[in-house]
């Protein structure tokens, strides 16, 4: 068994729903996480996104370079909801999405690998254990890219987002 990283695009009114009634957004997370690959968004036109398995190796860069922002775990509970899979969702509101999509356009992938030792991936027990060559590092390259732009979309958009493990 996997576990996914999952990040879902919310509008104001339903983060306040969602926020009164996390099982009606577990059920629009369901939703979009079905509808995900049927229309070949891209991820700034995406309303769901997922960065697979790569979640940990991007939450141990984003917090060695000292991210201002949690962009794979969330920040703030999702209220009194049920486990998603891995624990329960949190959320970044609109001001939070809006600062880490900042940070995100300032920061690329070659600064966030550089210096790192796949080795210190290992000691730390980063989800999965393949660190075991160079290359490994290359394995979140084209998602922490697209995870860019899904933050840029709902930067823009005005948007929240609801984070969980899958």
């Amino acid at each position: 068994m996997t576990m996914n990283g999952e990040y879902l695009r919310v509008t104001p009114a339903e983060l306040d729903h969602a926020l009164r009634d996390p099982d009606w957004a577990y059920g629009l997370a369901e939703e979009a996480m079905d509808a995900t690959g049927e229309g070949d968004d891209t991820p700034a036109d995406a309303r769901h996104f997922t960065t697979h398995q790569t979640w940990a190796l991007l939450d141990f860069l984003l917090r060695r370079s000292v991210f201002p922002v949690d962009i794979v775990n969330g920040e703030e509970p999702l209220a009194e909801a049920d486990d998603w899979g891995y624990g329960p969702p949190r959320y970044l509101p609109p001001a939070r999405v809006r600062l880490a999509a900042d940070a995100l356009r300032v920061i690329s992938y070659d600064q966030l690998i550089r210096n790192v030792d796949p080795a210190e991936l290992t000691r730390a027990d980063v989800y999965p254990l393949i660190w075991d060559s160079p290359d490994c590092l290359e394995w979140a390259r084209d998602l922490f890219t697209d995870l860019s732009a899904f933050f840029a979309a709902a930067a823009g958009a005005g948007h929240s987002l609801l984070l969980w493990i899958d």
